[in-house]
């Protein structure tokens, strides 16, 4: 598993995502079990978020991290709504005693709300001190709000990628990289549908090997300074995410892309979900 510096850390460049995880009571079992077994196949950054179902992701992570947190660097985020000064203390406490642990290790506004940049800042500098997390930084902000941030220790900016939303392309990703601020790319395989069946990732996958889904996964990281976080159930989509860190798409593989998928050639919103 090829890895990345991130927040003074070495994680890999794919880890493993949770959104709509610990909404299914049913499924619980089955997501612990994933989770655990991405770590043993090497991806040690799992991802979550309090909004996850309403913090029911991050009591599924809290029990696949059990026995095994010092394997694990752990990513959360904190809802716009809490992000002043006591509501973060307040939310990160929370999300400690759901995840079981004293600490998380990159700690992320999930997007930009009500409350001044420098309030939460100032909030996750005091838990920085505290020890509650080792490091923060931001989701869903484009470059304006990375300017008005205008901090070095923002540790990364979470944001959708993949082929079908490459409008950071444009001027997000080249700003990151001039910065030195590694990007995370949530839903990197689009929530598949109609991506995965394009003929031309079908071809470049049946060319490797491998699945279009994976084709997806090692484009997102095919440049340095993008880490995926894929969220898999699965057991076979959870090994099938490992083994993509390992594909290298070449130059021909990558026209197709283009052609399926245009890059962008102005600014583009920044698109979520």
């Amino acid at each position: 598993m090829r890895h990345h510096p991130l927040a003074e850390a070495s994680v890999s460049i794919i880890g493993q995502g949770t959104w709509r995880m610990g909404e299914d009571p049913h499924a619980k079992r089955q997501e612990v079990a994933a989770l655990q077994l991405g770590i043993e196949l090497g991806m040690n950054l799992v991802d979550t978020a309090e909004m996850y179902g309403e913090g029911g992701a991050e009591e599924v992570v809290g029990q696949a991290l059990a026995g095994r947190r010092d394997q694990v660097f752990l990513v959360s985020k904190v809802y716009p709504h809490n992000a002043s000064r006591s509501g973060v203390a307040a939310a990160c406490e929370r999300s400690l005693k759901r995840m079981g642990t004293d600490h998380i290790d990159l700690y992320l506004l999930h997007w930009r709300g009500q409350y001044p940049l420098a309030e939460t800042v100032d909030a996750f500098e005091r838990l920085r001190e505290q020890g509650k997390i080792g490091r923060w930084g931001v989701s869903n902000f484009d470059v304006d709000d990375l300017e008005e941030l205008d901090d070095l220790r923002c540790a990364t900016n979470q944001v959708l990628y993949n082929p079908q939303a490459r409008g950071i392309e444009f001027d997000l990703l080249p700003w990151s990289h001039d910065h030195g601020l590694p990007t995370m790319a949530y839903c990197p395989i689009a929530q598949g549908g109609k991506l995965l069946e394009h003929p031309n990732l079908r071809s470049i996958a049946d060319k490797h090997g491998v699945t279009p889904a994976q084709v997806c996964l090692a484009w997102a990281v095919r440049q340095d300074g993008v880490i995926a976080i894929p969220k898999a159930v699965d057991p076979l989509h959870v090994r099938l995410n490992a083994a993509a860190a390992a594909l290298q798409l070449e130059g021909d593989d990558l026209h197709l892309i283009d052609q399926a998928c245009p890059p962008p050639r102005r600014k583009q919103h920044l698109a979520m979900v």
